[in-house]
């Protein structure tokens, strides 16, 4: 199972959206079943989940204290991503997500203001050695401030190359459990979407790719050196 976390210390950066959207995603390419684990006390995406009637992706109620073990029991469930979604500040939940997940997604709008507030969630991420990347959101076509901060960001880390721009229907979707691959497939955020998820797929399978070598070769040399749940809710 990989773990995918949307973090970010700016509160109205879409991580909410974001994750939901993926998560569906997702589970629209094969690469499920997905479950949501929803790390916020505001609980945003909870209440976008239970207003949805589609039977995925899954959803897994935990806290802090528990996560790592209920991942782990989501893993032995048979669940083969887990989206996790965070609060809007640099908290003990931020930084226990970061240091389980496998790839840690950072929504930016561009503005200087959300500019500013990456930096926290980059240092949190490299000092756990975690990989992390950017997603630009919310961004107004052909502005430069756009191509601006891809530029300012891409100094501080990997910036996704496809780029998630203003429009009301990414919001409206959400209002009734949907996203708008399922309210408007064929429409320009969709296509967004599923481009963006393609980049985050791969970026997931490298970094898994990465891991396990690295854990192989760990192990070779250290050889050689002997000689509360509800509706469609998970249980763990």
């Amino acid at each position: 199972m990989r773990v995918l976390a949307f973090t970010s210390q700016k509160g109205g950066s879409g991580k909410t959206t974001l994750s939901g959207h993926i998560a569906v995603q997702a589970e629209l390419s094969g690469a499920g079943p997905v479950v949501l684990v929803d790390t916020d006390p505001q609980g945003s995406l909870t209440e976008w989940w239970n207003e949805r009637e589609a039977p995925t992706p899954a959803f897994a109620q935990t806290n802090i204290s528990r996560l790592l073990t209920d991942l782990e029991e989501l893993r032995s469930q048979g669940f083969k991503l887990a989206v996790i979604d965070t609060p809007p500040a640099i908290t003990l939940a931020i930084q226990s997500v970061i240091a389980v997940a496998d790839l840690i997604v950072i929504p930016t709008r561009p503005s200087p203001h959300d500019l500013r507030a990456a930096g926290g969630t980059v240092e949190l991420a490299d000092r756990t050695d975690q990989p992390s990347m950017f997603v630009i959101n919310g961004a107004t076509q052909r502005a430069r401030i756009t191509s601006d901060a891809a530029i300012a960001l891409s100094q501080h880390g990997t910036v996704a190359p496809i780029t998630l721009h203003h429009r009301t229907e990414y919001a409206s979707s959400m209002i009734d459990g949907r996203t708008v691959m399922e309210v408007n497939p064929k429409g320009k955020s969709s296509t967004e979407i599923e481009d963006l998820w393609e980049y985050i797929s791969d970026r997931l399978e490298k970094n898994f790719r990465r891991t396990v070598f690295q854990h192989q070769a760990t192990h070779v040399k250290s050889s050689t050196h002997r000689g509360g749940f509800g509706r469609r809710q998970v249980q763990v």
